[in-house]
């Protein structure tokens, strides 16, 4: 035992040694302790925050509850956390997912009411239950069991928003193979026949969006995680993809992550979290798998937006687009004391 603890306590003063002369000399880089966060779009704060926790020697799951925190708190575009992106009724909720890579055991909330630390709550269905997501009052229930405090959702921003929506006829709106629609708000009536396809209202970044997260510890352990408050003006009781394992986000220590955002409704139907990481599995390189699997969505409906950033567990990372004029991700490592942002151009194809 005490050799043991001789070993660990070794370990740590050379971690903590490296990132002195990383930073101090900008030497290059050990790829066992090359820890890192990686997140979509230029949230820096977030990725900030998540990569502080890291250096801190705080697990891959820290940091990632961290970052995705921050960004619920920074309100992020108006489509994470509290006070945006209204549903049809007016109200705005929150799903989130955490997932760690030793066993892929997961938590998540989809629907929380009421609530504003989202990435919290997941966190706390992964420790303290059996199950993996919990949804809507019940999980509400839940959180305010665990000392969660219940606040207002709403902002004066989406009060407006929703607003406008209404007096705009409800356009655009998520119903589809029903009588008027497309004309008034609901009720709606069911149209006699049945459409199986229908084109979708348009979805861009500012209709939706997800913070997603990827995270990587000195112990070499990774975790992924998710949050947004979904889709503007979606039908009550919706999911978003962020909050399903494999389709916001997936993770596996011995490969790597992956994590998407986009049109979620579209997407959730690929699981291109888990493709990727299966495909990066088998040899695959993080780009390519990042392109593969956002090109199998893309073949069915060649419309939709979306990215998949990928990122193994040495520190390789990727990105697949499609339909974004330029797709931005954050990411900090060892490499640099500040969060490089960096772009893709994906426009009108996947790759």
């Amino acid at each position: 035992n005490e050799y043991k603890s001789y070993l660990r306590e070794g370990y740590m003063k050379h971690h903590i040694l490296y990132a002195v002369l990383v930073f101090a000399t900008s030497s290059a880089k050990d790829p066992m302790v090359n820890v890192f966060a990686i997140n979509t779009w230029p949230f820096t704060n977030a990725t900030d925050s998540a990569f502080n926790v890291l250096l801190d020697t705080g697990t891959a799951l820290d940091a990632v509850v961290a970052g995705c925190t921050r960004c619920e708190l920074d309100q992020c575009d108006g489509t994470v956390g509290w006070g945006g992106s209204p549903d049809e009724d007016g109200h705005t909720t929150l799903d989130a997912l955490v997932m760690e890579g030793s066993h892929q055991d997961t938590g998540a909330v989809i629907q929380l009411k009421g609530i504003r630390e989202a990435s919290q709550v997941a966190r706390a269905v992964l420790q303290h239950t059996e199950h993996s997501i919990l949804v809507g009052e019940n999980a509400t229930g839940f959180a305010e069991s665990l000392g969660f405090k219940r606040k207002p959702m709403q902002s004066p921003k989406s009060i407006a928003m929703w607003e406008a929506w209404k007096k705009n006829k409800c356009q655009p709106n998520y119903w589809k193979n029903m009588v008027d629609s497309k004309t008034k708000c609901k009720p709606y009536v069911p149209e006699p026949t049945y459409e199986a396809y229908h084109p979708r209202p348009s979805v861009d970044r500012f209709s939706h969006d997800t913070i997603g997260m990827i995270t990587l510890d000195w112990t070499g352990k990774m975790a992924v995680g998710t949050s947004t408050n979904g889709l503007r003006f979606k039908i009550p009781g919706r999911s978003s993809d962020s909050a399903l394992p494999g389709c916001g986000a997936y993770v596996d220590n011995q490969v790597g992550g992956a994590v998407a955002t986009g049109d979620g409704d579209i997407m959730m139907r690929f699981s291109p979290a888990f493709l990727a990481v299966e495909l990066m599995r088998n040899g695959v390189s993080p780009v390519a798998a990042a392109k593969q699997a956002i090109a199998r969505i893309a073949k069915k409906y060649p419309a939709f937006s979306g990215a998949v950033v990928t990122a193994t567990k040495e520190g390789a990372f990727g990105v697949g687009c499609h339909n974004i004029p330029v797709f931005k991700y954050s990411v900090r490592d060892l490499s640099s004391p500040h969060v490089r942002l960096v772009s893709t151009n994906c426009t009108t194809h996947a790759f």
